[in-house]
């Protein structure tokens, strides 16, 4: 069942059984899937491989940048199934998104790896006010 409120996100209703349920299948499946990638090389180079399948996006991204992709993922996934909590997974993939935007525009992409002029450091916020 799901209510808005007045120009806020959906809330989700459910029993807390089903909330813990719900958390519990995804823990469990974190836990078994960040154990394979533990075990064995193959299953890690397999993960490379698919990744695509759970990501579509990451088919516009060069290879070296999928690898990164999976570490940082499964990283993520350890740490945020230590705390019980989904928003690094979710950063994650989240800020790997538009580099893979970038990669899909051809135009885009020239543009960004044209040499420029360099205007220096970049000074702190606020630096400037001191």
């Amino acid at each position: 069942m799901h209510r808005r409120a007045a120009d806020e996100e959906d809330l989700v209703l459910t029993t807390s059984s089903r909330a813990e349920q719900a958390d519990e299948a995804a823990s469990a499946a974190t836990r078994l899937f960040l154990a394979l990638m533990k075990h064995d090389d193959q299953i890690r180079s397999l993960v490379t491989e698919v990744v695509s399948e759970a990501f579509p996006w990451v088919r516009f991204l060069p290879r070296e940048d999928v690898q990164a992709f999976v570490v940082e993922l499964v990283d993520a996934l350890e740490g945020a199934e230590a705390l019980r909590n989904p928003a690094p997974v979710a950063q994650v993939i989240t800020s790997w998104r538009p580099t893979a935007e970038v990669h899909a525009d051809p135009e885009l992409l020239a543009v960004l790896q044209r040499d420029g002029d360099d205007f220096g450091p970049v000074p702190a916020p606020g630096a400037a006010d001191a």
